[in-house]
């Protein structure tokens, strides 16, 4: 509801009952909002409460506030949905005012909303996927490998450009897959960007590696080259060069390959790519996932393109994508019998996910497309709001926009943020806060970090004041619509009751 709406609902006592009649209609909601002079709600008046007041006798002219005080079923702004529909069970409505600590109304919560939960990245399939899932049921084959997972290989990797691919059971696995690939070892160190999901760095403890966290930079939110030299320069002198880095491209946009690459390089580190967010999107032209010595994908439910569960390693070297798909089926050794020197992984993908993964990737394009038309809504909407700032895209960089993100100004930024997302929340609308970094995590308490500069920790900024809002490729505009009219009057309202003081 947009605060113009909340607005139209408010009526005062002096209004006449036609007058009221006459607004019901217009509002089309169905319930309005009787406030005294000071804002503090008095009753509420539904439709059905108006014409019983004409049957008992009350004329056109009748003023609201003749009519017999009905004391108003409300919640307070720390309710959640559960709450609200608790609330509107027991009282038999399907409307619900929200009230400040001032009891004056700052929102309506309808039934009909919270039958309709807007997700923040849900699943996106079609039609392509159950062709080549009836294949593999046909064909009996089921479990892992099989021609669909050769083919998802082959398909993934030609669409990117990288040489050679193998298909695994998540992006998790891919990275620990690639970290024991690239020799990393029980007591190494391992650089990793501390803005991301535990999954880039929980396969540095499977390896019995040490993690080091590295801030991001403002102008991408991706790895800062300022932090990564200085944690480079700091290695070099106690003589423990990280076994490799993990780069992370964040929310669908790569880091700054131009600058990051050549870092490495100069230490002699190699880098593995944590494309697991931004498939689809490019970096001066090129795909990310195509830089480092080892890539990897996700393709987990919330992704931009899904198998339900997935991972995919990608690499220019064929003998690390063989030596990937062996680790991955437990390191069996070429016998008629089952022979193993080595210890390996049930990590391979089965015949039928790969076959969804197949499907999927066929409208990549189309699904970048449709999720950077969500970021574009998003930010044409609220450009009139200067305390909105939306994750950037260089020059050179093309974003999938995985999941629209933004961080709120000013000193309050973070009880701004909590006080949006319940707003949100309240509506069965899902935002989430930006990830916490790494080096903020009760599991990685002690882990040498690198900030972007001195007295500036820029990730621990961005999960302070951000936000990711809903992004599907398949959200409908009238559900985004529901989300920004939400979003602005969480915020509108929340500045208006000194919700943010």
């Amino acid at each position: 509801m947009s605060p113009k709406e909340l607005e139209l609902l408010c009526v005062q006592p002096e209004m006449c009952l036609r007058d009221a009649l006459l607004r019901m209609d217009l509002a089309g909601r169905g319930i309005l909002l009787m406030i005294d002079k000071d804002g503090t709600l008095v009753r509420t008046l539904t439709d059905g409460d108006l014409r019983r007041a004409i049957l008992k006798g009350f004329v056109d002219a009748s003023l609201l506030g003749a009519l017999p005080v009905s004391r108003p079923i409300t919640v307070n702004e720390a309710a959640d949905a559960a709450d609200v529909l608790r609330v509107m069970d027991a009282h038999q409505i399907d409307h619900l005012p929200v009230l400040d600590t001032d009891v004056k109304p700052v929102d309506v919560i309808f039934r009909r909303e919270l039958s309709q939960r807007i997700w923040l990245s849900s699943p996106h399939l079609g039609d392509e996927e159950t062709a080549f899932v009836d294949e593999a049921f046909k064909s009996n084959w089921i479990a892992p490998m099989g021609p669909h997972v050769n083919a998802f290989e082959t398909e993934l990797a030609s669409h990117v450009g990288v040489g050679h691919a193998a298909a695994v059971s998540s992006g998790t696995a891919a990275i620990h897959l690639g970290l024991l690939l690239l020799g990393v070892k029980s007591g190494d160190t391992v650089f990793c960007s501390s803005l991301t999901f535990v999954g880039s760095c929980n396969p540095i403890l499977y390896c019995g590696a040490r993690p080091v966290f590295i801030d991001s930079e403002p102008s991408t939110w991706n790895m800062s080259p300022a932090a990564l030299e200085q944690a480079l320069e700091w290695a070099k002198r106690d003589n423990r060069l990280p076994a490799c880095v993990i780069l992370v491209n964040l929310y669908g946009q790569s880091a700054d390959m131009d600058a990051l690459l050549p870092i490495c390089e100069r230490y002699g580190v190699p880098v593995l790519e944590d494309a697991a967010e931004s498939l689809g999107a490019t970096y001066k032209g090129k795909s990310s996932g195509t830089f480092g010595r080892i890539a990897v994908y996700s393709f987990n439910g919330n992704k931009i393109i899904t198998t339900s569960g997935g991972g995919m390693l990608v690499s220019d070297d064929p003998d690390l994508v063989v030596r990937a798909r062996k680790l991955a089926t437990q390191a069996r050794e070429p016998a008629a019998h089952y022979e193993h020197v080595e210890m390996g992984f049930n990590y391979r993908m089965s015949n039928v996910l790969a076959g969804i993964g197949r499907g999927q990737l066929r409208v990549l394009k189309q699904r970048v497309v449709q999720r950077r038309r969500v970021f574009e809504r998003y930010q044409e909407a609220f450009a009139d709001l200067a305390q909105i700032h939306w994750m950037p895209e260089p020059e050179g960089y093309h974003s999938t926009r995985w999941l629209t993100c933004f961080t709120l100004t000013g000193p309050d930024a973070s009880q701004k943020c909590r006080h949006v997302m319940k707003a949100l929340e309240r509506h069965l609308i899902e935002a989430r806060p930006v990830w916490k970094p790494m080096h903020l995590q009760p599991l990685f308490h002690g882990a040498p970090y690198f900030a972007h500069a001195p007295g500036m920790d820029v990730s621990a900024h961005l999960f302070q004041a951000g936000i990711c809002l809903p992004s599907g490729s398949n959200l409908s505009e009238t559900e985004q619509d529901r989300v920004m009219d939400h979003l602005r009057h969480a915020l509108t309202m929340g500045e208006k009751s000194h919700a943010f003081a």
